[in-house]
């Protein structure tokens, strides 16, 4: 079965995806084939619902585990063909002067929990509440660095379970914090830099400074890479070419991250101030999928928290929904095509 169209998905985050495409490389890679390369985000409509449920055959999804896992887990065909780790100012938001300034200042406070949204109960998508999931998993990790536990807190509910496409709504915690309402919030991202700026508030705890990257673990870290069964099976040569592009994408990245930032502006929706406080250090150098033992261990960590936490139906096999061949022979490609 041949195909006119290869969409991909992406969050507002670094991605070695998002890098290709901007780059024009993807474009390039397919037009002598007559095949367009498309993104959900731009085409907008009633195709942007599969960046959640992943229905669409041709599509591969580089985006938050809250949305790939639950999909998983109801059942889509999808495989997993790669993950990302990027560090993307996890942090702790408090107001000054709290004198929370280390995970175990945590203890007994009152840290805001984003609602689930209606519609998210009603569909049963639950992990498309993701403020409500990465805040959750954002707690546990500061706490468990510190030997406590979400028991250890008190979760107060904030927010409004309708939709909120905005920033600000999905971080409502920063709001409730302000008035007093809450102790901290748990924000990520480098739209929520300029939220906190505005609203006044200062980072107590910045969760990527934690040592070990299991207290990390959250939405984006790690990042899965799926595709359709169906796209794997029949096209592989395709998908191939696909992902052997991002890495090149990614390789690019690690000698011209002032390049890549100019990027992130669009990307993420901010300012260069806030992209630059967001994404530091040598996150350029780190933009290369793979199915790596460590980070298959740490998708099967927040696997097993998103499964406690109610945001999956069912247990998902995660060895059993990787496939490591795509992204070898992508790299077997990009190596002969240097």
């Amino acid at each position: 079965m041949s195909i006119d169209t290869i969409w991909f998905t992406r969050c507002p985050v670094p991605t070695a995806t998002g890098l290709a495409y901007k780059l024009g490389w993807l474009k390039q890679e397919f037009a002598r084939d007559g095949i367009a390369v498309k993104t959900l985000q731009e085409t907008g409509g009633e195709l942007a619902r599969h960046h959640y449920d992943h229905g669409l055959a041709t599509l591969v999804r580089e985006g938050g585990n809250l949305l790939a896992l639950p999909a998983r887990a109801q059942g889509a065909d999808t495989r997993l063909v790669g993950l990302t780790w990027i560090d993307e100012w996890q942090s702790i938001l408090v107001r000054p002067g709290s004198g929370i300034r280390q995970p175990a200042d945590l203890k007994g406070k009152r840290l805001a929990l984003p609602v689930l949204r209606r519609i998210d109960i009603e569909e049963n998508r639950r992990g498309r509440s993701i403020a409500r999931g990465m805040s959750l998993a954002g707690y546990h990790g500061a706490l468990a660095s510190a030997g406590l536990g979400l028991q250890d807190v008190i979760l107060e509910e904030v927010g409004s379970p309708e939709p909120t496409p905005s920033v600000g709504g999905l971080w409502q915690g920063i709001a409730a914090l302000v008035r007093g309402d809450v102790d901290a919030v748990y924000v990520k991202g480098a739209a929520a830099v300029e939220a906190a700026r505005t609203a006044g508030v200062e980072v107590g705890i910045e969760l990527d400074a934690l040592p070990e990257r299991r207290f990390r673990v959250n939405n984006g870290t790690p990042r899965p890479i799926t595709v359709h069964r169906e796209f794997l099976e029949r096209h592989f040569d395709l998908l191939v070419r696909f992902l052997a592009q991002t890495l090149r994408a990614a390789d690019w990245a690690r000698d011209h991250r002032d390049d890549v930032r100019a990027i992130l502006q669009d990307e993420t929706q901010a300012g260069c101030d806030a992209v630059d406080t967001a994404y530091h250090r040598d996150f350029h150098t780190t933009l290369a999928p793979d199915l790596s033992e460590e980070r298959l261990a740490l998708f099967e960590q927040q696997k097993n928290f998103q499964l406690a936490h109610g945001f999956l139906d069912r247990d998902v096999d995660v060895l059993a929904w990787a496939d490591e061949r795509p992204l070898a022979a992508a790299r077997a490609l990009l190596a002969g095509l240097r």
